[in-house]
C-alpha cells in the first residue's frame, strides 16, 4: 500500500486534501511513534524496535519505508533521523501534544499522574 497522497482519496477525505493525507499517514501503526522517538535524534532500526516494544519488524520496516517515501525520514551512518520536513512537523506535534493533555484532563481527570509521567518522559 503506497503513502497517502494529496488529492488521492484518503481515509476521511475521498478528496485527498493535505492535511487529511498526512492525518491518514500519522495514524498508521506506529508512525507517529517513530517520529517522536526520532526528534531525539538519530537511530538505528534495533533501537527503534527497543523504543516501539511491541511492534513487529515487518511493520517496522514498512512505516520507516513509508516514512522515507513521505520525505518524513533518511537513512544515515547513524542510522535513521528526520528530514527538515519530519523536524518541522514534529514542531508542530509539540503544541498539539500540549493540548491533548489538556483535553485529556477535561475528560479522564483521574489518569492525571500517568499523564505526568508521559510528559517527564518526553512522550507528550
Amino acid at each position: 500500500m503506497a503513502i497517502p497522497r494529496p488529492g488521492s482519496p484518503v481515509r476521511g477525505s475521498q478528496t485527498g486534501t493535505p492535511i487529511m493525507a498526512v492525518f491518514d499517514l500519522l495514524g498508521r501503526r506506529w508512525a507517529m511513534g517513530i517520529v517522536w522517538h526520532l526528534s531525539q535524534g538519530p537511530a538505528t532500526f534495533r533501537a527503534l524496535q527497543g523504543y516501539c516494544e511491541t511492534i513487529s519488524p515487518s511493520i517496522l520496516n514498512k512505516r520507516l519505508s513509508d516514512l522515507r517515501e513521505a520525505r518524513l525520514i533518511d537513512r544515515t551512518l547513524d542510522g535513521y533521523q528526520l528530514t527538515d520536513l519530519g523536524q518541522e512537523l514534529y514542531k508542530l506535534l509539540v503544541p498539539f501534544g500540549e493540548w491533548s493533555i489538556a483535553w485529556a484532563k477535561h475528560i479522564a481527570p483521574e489518569d492525571l499522574a500517568r499523564w505526568e509521567n508521559c510528559r517527564k518522559e518526553g512522550e507528550v
